[in-house]
């Protein structure tokens, strides 16, 4: 999807989509022919429907395919606890720093934990700390894009867009999918 499409709520562009329910509430995930476009937590499944329309209110809206069906199978997998996420082709809409921070925190180990001056260290820009955090928080695909790996250099959770209780459970699923697997 282009930036311009994008921008005209996915005009003439289909989207394959679905709210699903998940360990951490609910899901909407979305896809184009691409790949991955959204992945978004919430605790209301009508909010999410709205959100839903609202974004892509000129795109062909299709239910799941079978391919995305199979990402929403493995995401779930994940959440509880029975594989690693696989790597997703994307289609996202970010600016140019915002694409090197998605880029940097999928290189964030799984289990492992960076403060956002690392991230900002990665994408050579130091003093963009603020930037990196608002990155994080724009991340279009939760999960997919690790940003509940980036915590504050105190080694506090910092924020994060989907709640703190739910990157607190990432956290963790995390560190006992590591753990009884070594």
């Amino acid at each position: 999807m282009t930036s311009a499409t994008y921008r005209q709520f996915g005009k003439d562009e289909t989207v394959y989509s679905a709210i699903v329910p998940s360990p951490l509430g609910f899901m909407l995930v979305a896809a184009t022919k691409k790949g991955l476009c959204r992945l978004v937590l919430g605790n209301d499944r009508q909010a999410l429907e709205t959100l839903r329309q609202q974004e892509f209110a000129q795109a062909d809206l299709q239910r799941a395919n079978p391919q995305l069906q199979d990402w929403i199978q493995a995401i779930l997998d994940y959440l509880n606890g029975k594989q690693t996420l696989p790597a997703f082709p994307y289609d996202l809409q970010g600016t140019a720093f915002q694409t090197q921070v998605w880029q940097a925190l999928q290189q964030i180990p799984l289990g492992a934990t960076v403060s956002y001056s690392e991230v900002a260290t990665v994408v050579n820009n130091i003093k963009a700390v603020r930037a990196v955090a608002n990155a994080c928080g724009a991340n279009p695909v939760a999960l997919a894009i690790p940003c509940h790996r980036v915590v504050r250099q105190s080694g506090e959770l910092g924020g994060y867009r989907w709640g703190l209780d739910r990157k607190q459970a990432l956290l963790k699923l995390e560190a006992n999918y590591l753990q009884k697997n070594s």
